[in-house]
């Protein structure tokens, strides 16, 4: 079986995230193990972020991955890098609970 690929989805108005791309119709999109990007940095732009990953984890703040997500509103597909998954996924999760 194929391995699904890993993207980065800008959105209408739910923001951006990072997951395999399970499904597309239109402006639908689903994505497994995906994370949101919150806010990120060490990358000057998401197509940045899509090529070389993050140089500055510490400071990104990407919530838990959930097992699957659909947008509704994509209006941006980028590919990512096998380099930009790994700095992805190897970014702390982001949580607010001490």
């Amino acid at each position: 079986m194929k391995a699904k690929p890993y993207v980065i989805v800008r959105t209408y108005s739910a923001g951006v995230f990072a997951g395999h791309l399970e499904s597309k119709s239109g402006k639908e999109v689903t994505l497994t193990d995906a994370r949101r990007i919150w806010y990120w940095a060490g990358a000057a732009s998401l197509s940045e972020l899509a090529m070389e990953g993050t140089s500055a984890p510490e400071n990104c703040k990407f919530p838990c991955a959930v097992n699957r997500v659909v947008l509704t509103e994509a209006i941006e597909i980028l590919s990512a890098s096998d380099r930009a998954k790994k700095s992805i996924k190897g970014v702390a999760v982001w949580t607010c609970r001490s």
